[in-house]
């Protein structure tokens, strides 16, 4: 049986976020850490977050990184290097899936097929 999940949320890591966005490109997140009474907890530092999509022969792919800045200005200066950056990622992470699955080896009569066909699942007549 599987375990069940911790879906607790931790009090002592709660962070307010706030959503920014020049309605073009995307969005930077704010996130300040709280306290569990929801005051700013100045013994943490803001983190900043950015958000955009590419688009792909497959549909829009999504792009989230993180943004190494101390204010909303900064971020948003910061913001196309560290986009460009995440999707050079990506690219780079989609190449090797794509080369991985071509370099799979397929054996007959291994996956594939249907339960119990002991071959390659193709009915013949």
């Amino acid at each position: 049986m599987k375990e069940a999940q911790d879906i607790n949320m931790d009090p002592n890591n709660l962070y307010r976020e706030e959503v920014f966005t020049d309605q073009k490109i995307g969005t930077i997140r704010r996130l300040t850490p709280v306290t569990a009474e929801g005051d700013i907890d100045s013994s943490r530092s803001v983190e900043y977050a950015g958000a955009t999509q590419a688009m792909s022969p497959m549909g829009p792919i999504p792009i989230n990184f993180e943004l190494d800045a101390n204010s909303i200005g900064e971020a948003a200066q910061k913001f196309a290097a560290a986009a460009e950056d995440a999707l050079e990622k990506t690219i780079k992470e989609l190449e090797e899936l794509r080369r991985q699955q071509a370099s799979s080896i397929v054996v007959p009569g291994q996956g594939g097929g249907m339960p119990g066909s002991g071959g390659s699942g193709i009915l013949t007549p």
